[in-house]
């Protein structure tokens, strides 16, 4: 008798485990807002959970027949890999598809030639506006005056909310498609957080953030966050 519960509390964790596996390869992914480049609809220490199967960029054809997607549209808030270091993953709100110009003139976003209006999402904190300059460093130029610039096939071109305080496409290029990790869909949790550094921070920094969350937990959850939809 002994020996059946063990088993059949073996073969439910066994299914537990490979359930978590695939939820989190092909369903859903929880990610950590670790920097400002998306507020203020995204917020520092914000948590999100990303839809992987939405757009189903790196799946075959069966799981493309189960978990039916679609591709990234303008506008979308995603999740990918840093195209400079592949183990880092950045989130940002998709400017641009394949063969779309992007040109930003005076902080105004134009794809194909026409303005878009980003008065909902897009936010502007500093007041200057620094022109297309020779005699201004390039990334002082590219920030507020940007190309024009045709997004190679099979890239995609990302912008930070925060417009004035990201690092996005403007300044490493654009993202090839199989980088695509998911959309960001909902803030589950959020947490009044100090800004988060992007390298592994060793275990005793672990620990200690631990600690800090857990002293911390009632008084710096911004629950009016919760559960809010990323748009």
């Amino acid at each position: 008798m002994a020996r059946s519960i063990g088993r059949e509390y073996l073969e439910a964790l066994l299914i537990a485990i490979i359930f978590a596996t695939f939820a989190r390869t092909y369903v859903v992914q929880a990610f950590k807002i670790p920097t400002g480049s998306m507020e203020q609809n995204l917020q520092v220490g914000d948590h999100i959970l990303v839809n992987k199967f939405v757009y189903g960029g790196q799946f075959g054809e069966v799981e493309k027949f189960l978990l039916p997607g679609r591709s990234v549209r303008r506008g979308d808030v995603v999740v990918f890999k840093f195209p400079d270091d592949p183990t880092r993953d950045f989130i940002k709100r998709c400017a641009g598809l394949a063969g779309d110009e992007i040109e930003i003139v005076d902080k105004v976003l134009h794809v194909n030639g026409e303005p878009v209006g980003e008065a909902g999402y897009t936010f502007h904190t500093d007041e200057r506006t620094y022109p297309n300059s020779v005699f201004l460093a390039r990334d002082y130029r590219d920030r507020d005056n940007f190309g024009p610039f045709v997004v190679p096939e099979g890239h995609l071109f990302f912008l930070g909310d925060n417009r004035d305080n990201s690092n996005d496409s403007r300044f490493w290029g654009p993202v090839p498609e199989s980088y695509v990790k998911g959309r960001a869909f909902v803030v589950y949790w959020s947490f009044a957080a100090e800004l988060q550094q992007t390298d592994w921070p060793g275990y005793l920094g672990r620990i200690q953030q631990f600690w800090n969350v857990a002293f911390s937990f009632f008084s710096k959850t911004r629950w009016d966050r919760s559960f809010q939809i990323v748009r």
